[in-house]
């Protein structure tokens, strides 16, 4: 089985480490909660004195303009805001509809306006702030925030402008839409028990790897994306590469293919006193259940199967039951770990 990992630095867990035996090596931390509150704007704002023209982009509500029309100084390198009918109010023309509009159609029909009072206008929209089509983006991507959509935008393009995947990202990404603004264009497309959204799931590493390109949908505003964490398989202790191992589409590891991914063990491994911790439904502490590792290697005993959230320990030789506490602890604040992806 080929690994392919991925690795980000992040401070240490030392204490832990000294505990457990465990080499430790620094990454991102495992956040908590699998969806991150949204807080903040990710894609960087256009500031009023750098004000841009996006020909195709379609005005709404909310969005901050400015019009640039010669001879019309009455009008001209003010920012005006779109209100929420829709409509902007200027000298000479009054009240215009600007907001369902393109910035080409809006120039257009302000210049057939303007040609009523000035001969031969030239007119120019500017926008200098987006605010009319925010898409949140939540979860386990870099960046988790508001993104605002500056023309037509495809889901991965809008993961991009949200940082893209963290290293502990899941594969799925669920897409949920106000019915107001249509059903979801995929086969899984589901309506929720209110009836008032549709939501689906993609799987993004398909899409990634062109297995399926026609989920790369195009969002539309005030669409909700959120990508939750990936479950994982932990090996900690004396391995070559202790960490988190993602499961991908998996819903187990064997204990030897999680050996194997984490690199082997060290000579200084106490494999016959090998520990998994295995959460279970309604307890608060993880059960520990011994695993002779040197047997299942060798072939005396049956391999068993890892799944989501349990700990593999390999002791230290010297060491052979002190830090599961400190190895479980770890895992749970999620410092200090390596996340693998294969």
């Amino acid at each position: 089985m080929k690994l392919h990992f991925g690795l980000i630095l992040v401070g240490t867990f030392a204490a832990a480490a000294a505990l457990a035996q465990v080499p430790v090596q620094a990454t991102a931390p495992v956040t908590p909660a699998e969806v991150p509150v949204v807080s903040k704007v990710v894609q960087k704002e256009v500031s009023a004195a750098n004000p841009e023209r996006v020909p195709g982009y379609v005005l709404g509500p909310e969005d901050q303009i400015i019009i640039r029309a010669f001879q019309a100084d009455e009008i001209s390198d003010k920012p005006v805001q779109i209100q929420g009918d829709g409509f902007i109010s200027l000298p000479l023309v009054g009240r215009v509809k600007a907001g369902g509009l393109s910035v080409a159609k809006f120039e257009a029909e302000l210049t057939k306006d303007l040609s009523k009072y000035i001969e031969h206008p030239q007119v120019t929209v500017l926008v200098s702030d987006y605010r009319s089509q925010p898409v949140s983006v939540m979860g386990a991507v870099n960046n988790a925030g508001v993104v605002q959509l500056r023309g037509e935008k495809s889901l991965v393009q809008v993961i991009s402008l949200a940082g893209g995947l963290r290293t502990d990202a899941s594969n799925t990404v669920t897409i949920t839409r106000k019915l107001s603004e249509g059903t979801i264009p995929l086969p899984n497309a589901q309506t929720d028990p209110t009836g008032r959204y549709s939501f689906a799931k993609v799987n993004l590493r398909k899409v990634m790897d062109a297995e399926a390109p026609q989920d790369n949908i195009i969002i539309k505003r005030d669409d909700v994306l959120t990508v939750p964490k990936a479950q994982m398989v932990y090996v900690i202790g004396e391995v070559q590469k202790p960490g988190g191992y993602v499961l991908n589409e998996r819903d187990s590891l064997s204990l030897l293919q999680a050996i194997s991914l984490a690199g082997g063990l060290t000579k200084t491994a106490s494999a016959k006193h090998a520990k998994v911790l295995h959460e279970v439904d309604g307890k608060s502490d993880r059960v520990e259940l011994p695993n002779n590792v040197a047997k299942i290697l060798a072939g005396k005993a049956p391999d068993i199967s890892l799944h989501a959230d349990d700990i593999l320990f390999v002791p230290n030789s010297t060491s052979k039951t002190i830090g599961l506490r400190a190895a479980e602890t770890a895992v749970s604040v999620g410092t200090g770990l390596a996340i693998w992806r294969f």
